[in-house]
């Protein structure tokens, strides 16, 4: 079993050498990201997903964030936590929306993270998918879980 093992590690380690290893588990922006009509795009049916957005749906729903003071704080804030979350790239800022990429370490999987910041009450609807895959295991429900405690830590001082 451990020579299966060793055989198996070695093999993905080689993998993961070639050129363009990277874009292989990268998958494609899906089209429908961004804000339309002030919603964030649903959750596909696969529980690879999260979106603040959704009520009704327990897979997919999550608490949108929470900021106290005004919006252009709590976006400098989300940017600065973004700047630190290992493997993430902010790909698109504007005044209420923000769009980040996170790519997995070991295969290079991209998730899609999106900020929505509504104006009309201190909140930021959240999204945030697997590109490729069916289950994430529950990474992207996780991760902006961090988010959310980061944003609390820092708007405290702490």
């Amino acid at each position: 079993m451990g020579a299966l093992l060793a055989v198996l590690l070695s093999g993905m380690v080689w993998f993961a050498a070639l050129p363009g290893f990277e874009q292989i588990f990268a998958g494609s922006p899906p089209e429908n990201l961004g804000i339309t009509s002030g919603q964030l795009a649903p959750c596909p049916d696969m529980p690879n997903c999260v979106n603040s957005q959704i009520s009704a749906d327990s897979i997919h729903a999550i608490e949108p964030l929470h900021y106290q003071g005004d919006l252009a704080n709590a976006r400098n804030l989300l940017t600065e936590i973004l700047g630190v979350v290992p493997g993430t790239t902010i790909v698109q800022s504007q005044d209420n929306y923000i769009r980040a990429e996170v790519r997995s370490r070991l295969m290079g999987f991209v998730d899609d993270l999106e900020f929505y910041f509504p104006g009309d009450r201190p909140v930021i609807e959240v999204r945030s998918a697997s590109r490729l895959g069916e289950s994430d295991l529950g990474v992207n429900r996780r991760r902006l879980e961090q988010i959310r405690l980061a944003l609390a830590d820092l708007e405290q001082g702490n």
